[in-house]
């Protein structure tokens, strides 16, 4: 083992491929799952998901989860002075790396890095520049399950806001979009899959637009 890492946890497929490259390579020992949530919501900040189906993930997948509260109108400040308190306290339990699942925006892992830099952390980026076609494949044909849980709808019609995330849906994408969302023009919820010891419950409940961009496929627990 190289270490104990704290792994940022959103809830969706890149976070669940990073975290099966990072458990097939069995390097490094996970401290425990950090999410943001929004706290006026109660939900995973961007995802919409809510904070009870996130812990069900977190007891499914067998790690802690830590949650790093955020108010809807939350600034950069108050994200970066409530991480790095998160970040410290770790740092004090042994922890010296932090895992992110992002795939290929360099301006956003730079950012990353220096905030990590600052509490003598360095970050670990398990599929970093995987082809996002070939990574989104991988996810389905390991058998993950998915479904879009938001999406940005001055890239993508509302019909694929609460679909599958499966080989119709990307074969229905604009060639514009990016098969694994990644520069936010979707976001997911993972319910199963080769990490998990038992699936999440969920039906699938209203939609609704936010901040007159954003529709939300909101997911009850069963």
């Amino acid at each position: 083992m190289l270490g104990k890492v704290l792994f940022t946890w959103s809830g969706g497929k890149d976070s669940a491929m990073a975290l099966y490259e990072l458990q097939r390579k069995n390097l490094y020992e996970i401290a425990a799952l950090l999410t943001t949530v929004t706290e006026d919501y109660d939900r995973i900040s961007m995802h919409g998901v809510r904070r009870v189906l996130l812990e069900r993930q977190a007891q499914s997948l067998g790690y802690p989860l830590e949650i790093v509260y955020l108010t809807k109108n939350s600034s950069n400040e108050q994200y970066e002075a409530r991480l790095k308190e998160k970040l410290l306290q770790y740092k004090a339990q042994g922890v010296s790396s932090v895992v992110f699942g992002d795939i290929f925006l360099e301006d956003i892992r730079k950012y990353r890095e220096n905030n990590l830099a600052q509490v003598g952390m360095k970050g670990i980026f398990p599929i970093w520049k995987r082809d996002t076609k070939e990574l989104a494949h991988a996810f389905i044909a390991l058998g993950f399950k998915a479904i879009i849980t938001c999406l940005d709808s001055n890239v993508l019609d509302k019909k694929f806001v609460g679909r599958a995330y499966d080989k119709q849906f990307l074969s229905e994408l604009p060639d514009s979009v990016d098969p694994c969302g990644e520069n936010g023009e979707f976001h997911s919820f993972v319910y199963d899959g080769p990490i998990f010891r038992q699936r999440i419950g969920f039906r699938k409940g209203r939609v609704v637009l936010r901040d007159n961009r954003f529709y939300f496929c909101d997911l009850v627990p069963v």
